[in-house]
């Protein structure tokens, strides 16, 4: 059975989603401008992060919650950096009610369950679990319960945490799931995407499988297209001149449509994988090799190399049967050069 977010349908076409995140600087307005702006780059869907700094850390600043480790963000706490980057709940409200108006699809990334319970008086059409929270089964659990599709990304997830993960959604009765390959890394050099491991999450788990992407420009999502994604989430940023702790890993609105149109040309050119001539590649055999007489032919007169050829274009007899005709077979009648080769040429 398929996924569908709200109306979309999976099997059908690939959701490109826009993730929101913190490029909002903590201003409605500008958050409104970058949703606008996601609907007109191609966007299918936008995505929030629900959360606050206590809903998602504590306030300590000790070693354990000090950022280190080369990231973009070392030397912060956790706290300053979920205090810098979440998004008002109260936003949630207008920012829903104006992706829906536009078209998008509006969802969000719940952090605990006080989060789920607010997305659900919001009556949005999916979850997403981040990747650092996969190991939070009984979170898992909650958001399932809820009968919606559970969108579970799986970057820093060993096999063993995807499967009690996905054993979590149907513990509650909900198979709606969806794996999303994902690099823990922002940004995300690209010898670590690994998309490549896409096909394999799909046959070990039987469930679809998309990308959430945090490498650099939009190679990545093309390439995950055409290994079976069935989704492409990446960070949205309305300018790289907002001093935003995602923009390093987030495309700007001209970015984010050349991924879209790309992501779509991909798509189209995949097929359905069943191999077969189309009408344009029919019409086109009649360029291919056929067999002609190419200098008059007398009637009783023997084929030869001389005045049979295989050549293009394709309106005589198949190539294939040369060697059966030539120096074997004579004219039953009168040919003129130019003439494609029929059997009733033939005697």
């Amino acid at each position: 059975m398929g996924v569908k977010i709200g109306n979309f349908d999976l099997e059908k076409d690939i959701l490109i989603v826009a993730e929101l995140s913190a490029n909002h600087k903590q201003s409605l307005e500008l958050a409104k401008e970058t949703i606008y702006a996601m609907k007109e780059a191609g966007a299918d869907a936008v995505k929030l992060q629900t959360y606050t700094p206590d809903t998602i850390t504590a306030p300590f600043d000790n070693e354990y919650f000090k950022i280190k480790g080369g990231t973009l963000w070392d030397g912060k706490t956790l706290y300053e950096l979920y205090r810098e980057a979440y998004t008002p709940w109260e936003w949630h409200y207008e920012l829903k009610e104006l992706a829906e108006k536009l078209g998008l699809i509006f969802f969000s990334t719940p952090f605990d369950k006080s989060a789920v319970d607010f997305l659900e008086d919001l009556d949005i059409p999916a979850y997403k679990i981040a990747s650092f929270e996969i190991t939070d089964i009984p979170l898992i659990e909650y958001v399932a319960s809820k009968g919606k599709p559970v969108i579970i990304s799986t970057g820093i997830a060993t096999l063993a945490d995807i499967e009690e993960a996905i054993n979590a959604c149907k513990r509650v009765g909900n198979e709606q799931i969806i794996l999303l390959k994902c690099t823990s890394a922002y940004p995300t050099p690209l010898e670590e995407a690994n998309v490549s491991v896409i096909p394999k999450l799909k046959e070990l788990f039987g469930v679809p499988v998309g990308l959430s992407d945090h490498t650099e420009g939009i190679t990545v999502p093309v390439v995950a297209t055409t290994l079976g994604a069935v989704l492409i989430e990446k960070h949205f940023i309305l300018s790289k001149k907002i001093d935003s702790p995602d923009k390093e890993f987030s495309l700007t609105p001209e970015e984010f449509k050349e991924m879209v149109i790309a992501v779509r040309s991909a798509k189209k050119a995949l097929g359905d994988g069943v191999y077969k001539l189309s009408e344009e590649m029919k019409k086109g055999r009649v360029f291919g090799r056929s067999l002609f007489v190419v200098k008059d032919v007398k009637k009783g007169e023997l084929f030869t190399p001389e005045n049979v050829r295989s050549i293009r274009p394709g309106y005589g007899l198949h190539p294939k049967y040369y060697n059966q005709i030539v120096g074997k077979k004579r004219a039953r009648k009168d040919i003129k050069a130019g003439t494609p080769l029929t059997w009733d040429l033939i005697d």
